[in-house]
């Protein structure tokens, strides 16, 4: 029995991480004021952050675009500072080699930048040349991979990637309930195994789907690329000749996993993706593919909308208290066909 061919009943969004989704909100200060045209006691937000102010420059750094998410981080960033005509980026060379990245940070310090908004690639190994930022009194943007210490970083925005395996898991629930499946096969496509966010997100995946007195029965493990994905999701096929529910942990490597189950002429479980690719978005559009599970490639973009705020003395209008907050982490949400236009620009190319 296809997947396509079962009853699609309207998917109640599965945001059931309890996160700030600071991406909507980054557009104002705090302030309240009295409408002297109407009542007095009415209170009106004063929002004009988007109003030119001081220029800032903010350093950039980020990973090499060896992958379409990543990609997707880097150029968000470079348009988010594009719309802003007091924003002057200094953009470093994305890179994978620690060392360098540490050079570039020290380059931003040596230039006397407002503000650096830093995605490491490895958060542990800059974590010292962060703190060096910060006892320069530059304030420093962490962006998805963490560092070590506290005191490394003024802000730390972030995916959440336990909330995708949930919000994975929970949605899985739900297809189980909706289509009165009995004894669901249920499989899992993971990332790379060493990586703590695949840890992360196999762990969210196994805890949602306990809710229901679910587990996963088969689980491959690849390695974020589509010629991993092809070999990992054709090794699966072989292995079970029935599988009700896949779950695959990145729309890179779906490129290969959906190679694998067109080579094989296998769709008769619901394919649900992690990440949200542009690719994963057609499919659910065409009905090819059931969901796919937001990680924001915006993280970047808002850290830069961050970093601006916060050389500007400037907060959150949304919140009240008036500074921009230490963590952000944003939400997991499930994309399905139901709402895949809201989400469909934001969607990246693998």
């Amino acid at each position: 029995m296809s997947a396509r061919s079962l009853p699609r009943r309207r998917r109640l969004q599965a945001s059931i991480v309890a996160v700030a989704t600071a991406g909507l909100v980054l557009t104002g200060c705090t302030g309240n004021t009295v409408d002297n045209s109407g009542d007095e006691d009415r209170a009106t937000a004063v929002s004009d952050n988007d109003e030119a102010g001081e220029t800032v420059t903010i350093g950039f750094s980020g990973p090499a675009a060896d992958h379409g998410w990543l990609a997707a981080i880097n150029s968000s960033a470079q348009e988010e500072a594009e719309k802003y005509e007091d924003i002057d980026l200094q953009v470093a060379e994305g890179t994978n080699d620690p060392s360098q990245q540490i050079a570039q940070v020290e380059t931003f310090i040596n230039n006397g930048v407002d503000a650096i908004v830093l995605l490491p690639t490895d958060g542990a190994a800059l974590t010292d040349v962060a703190i060096e930022a910060m006892e320069a009194g530059i304030p420093v943007v962490n962006v998805d991979r963490e560092f070590s210490s506290p005191f490394a970083a003024r802000t730390t925005i972030l995916g959440d990637n336990y909330g995708m395996g949930v919000s994975a898991g929970t949605y899985a629930c739900q297809l189980i309930e909706e289509n009165n499946i009995a004894d669901p096969v249920i499989a899992e496509i993971a990332g790379l195994d060493s990586l703590p966010l695949t840890q992360d997100r196999s762990d969210g995946f196994k805890d949602a789907l306990e809710a229901c007195d679910q587990e996963v029965d088969n689980r491959v493990a690849a390695e974020f690329t589509v010629e991993s994905g092809e070999e990992q999701a054709s090794n699966l096929l072989q292995a079970e000749d029935h599988i009700d529910i896949i779950w695959n942990h990145d729309d890179d490597q779906g490129v290969g996993v959906k190679a694998a189950f067109d080579n094989a002429e296998r769709d008769e479980f619901f394919f649900i993706g992690g990440a949200g690719s542009r690719n994963a978005m057609d499919w659910i559009r065409d009905g090819e593919m059931e969901a796919t599970v937001l990680y924001p490639p915006t993280q970047a973009a808002d850290g830069i909308r961050l970093a601006r705020l916060i050389a500007q003395g400037k907060g959150i209008s949304d919140l009240v208290q008036v500074e921009v907050p230490r963590r952000i982490v944003l939400n997991a949400p499930v994309v399905t066909a139901d709402n895949v236009e809201e989400y469909y620009d934001l969607g990246f190319e693998s």
